[in-house]
Order: C-alpha cells, then sequence, then structure tokens
C-alpha cells in the first residue's frame, strides 16, 4: 500500500525560518534581525516571527544545537550537554580557558573601555603587555583608537567577547554594586583613571 506523501509546510514563516537557519549556519558572526532581513529582503517583524520559531526549534535540552541571541545578534552554538565533545573536535585557543590576570585585564577594559594599556596598569600595578597582547590574538578585546594626550593605543572589548560570555551587549554585565564583593578599592581605581582619561 502506497503511503501518502506528506507534503512540506506552505506557512510563509516556516519558509522564511528555513532561510534565516540557514543564514545562520554559514555566518561567521552573529546577524541581527536587521541583517537578516536585509539578506532575506524580507520585513523586520516576520524575521522575528521566524527567529522565534526558530528559538523553540533549537532550545537547550531539545537539541545538540542552540539559538543564542549574543552580541546583539543571534547564532547557532553547541548545546552544554555537546559542548564537550564539540571542544575535542575542534579546540580553539579560547576555549582553553584565560588566565586570572586575562580575565582581570578583560573585566577592567569590559567596564572601562576604550582604555590603554597604562590605565590597565595604573589599576592592576602591574604591566599588562603580554596580557593584552594575549586578548588582542584571542580576538577578545581589539584596537579603538589612540589617548589624545599621550598617543597610547586604547582597546575595547569585542562582539567575540560578548558571544564568549553569553552577553547580548556589555549594557547586561553586571553592575559593580551587585557583585556583593569587596569592590569598593577596584571602584575608586577605575573611577579615578576615567578621571584622568580625555572624555
Amino acid at each position: 500500500m502506497d503511503r501518502p506523501l506528506r507534503l512540506i509546510s506552505t506557512n510563509p514563516v516556516e519558509e522564511l525560518a528555513r532561510t534565516v537557519e540557514a543564514l545562520l549556519v554559514v555566518a561567521s558572526a552573529p546577524l541581527t534581525v536587521a541583517e537578516l532581513a536585509e539578506a532575506t529582503a524580507d520585513a523586520t517583524e516576520r524575521v522575528g516571527a521566524s527567529l522565534e520559531l526558530l528559538g523553540e526549534r533549537y532550545r537547550e535540552g531539545r537539541s545538540g544545537i542552540v539559538l543564542e541571541h549574543v552580541a546583539g545578534g543571534y547564532a547557532f552554538r553547541a548545546s552544554r550537554a555537546a559542548a564537550e565533545a564539540c571542544a575535542r573536535l575542534y579546540e580553539r585557543p579560547i576555549e582553553r580557558g584565560l588566565s586570572q590576570a586575562a580575565l582581570e585585564t578583560l573585566a577592567i577594559v569590559a567596564y572601562l573601555g576604550p582604555c590603554s594599556r597604562p590605565d590597565i596598569a595604573r589599576i592592576r600595578g602591574v604591566n599588562v603587555d603580554g596580557v593584552v597582547a594575549g586578548l588582542v590574538d584571542r580576538g577578545l578585546v581589539s584596537e579603538s583608537g589612540r589617548d589624545a594626550d599621550l598617543g597610547a593605543v586604547r582597546y575595547r572589548t569585542t562582539p567575540l567577547f560578548e558571544r564568549v560570555f553569553g552577553l547580548g551587549s556589555l549594557s547586561e554585565l553586571p553592575r559593580l554594586d551587585d557583585l556583593g564583593a569587596d569592590v569598593t578599592e577596584i571602584r575608586g581605581r577605575l573611577e579615578t583613571v576615567a578621571e584622568k582619561r580625555p572624555a
């Protein structure tokens, strides 16, 4: 007995979701709704609806691939359950972890950036040239102009930083007041450097 053919859905949002899904698979960085709308030549509202559909299809616990809103756009990542196997298959330097010095430097750039190496060194109290160079190599920070007075290169975090740390934007960083630790000294040092920097 012949089995009936299963028709592919003609729902326009589902069709658009398939195209959006393909764009996210081939993209090397998160794509914004506007970028997806431009690439699909479709309305942002419909792209948003297709992302909701994909978000349900590719959510944690349901799929080995998860759709996430990160670094101001949308991207696929491996699920937590599959992350270890993926790391064994394709290990990048950024996935090998960051030293305490790198994490401290990264936090300063994230909260104070753009800032220069001398700014970071004043806050940390040690030379940071090697640490900053390492963060640049990993793609977590990048150059962002020069200090008007000293001509020192200033650094800011990158979209990769937001993606690695699961942030939609830097505004999602926890406030220093919310960290619960003794941050009075850190805040004072940040404010001192910020006051000395040109606007």
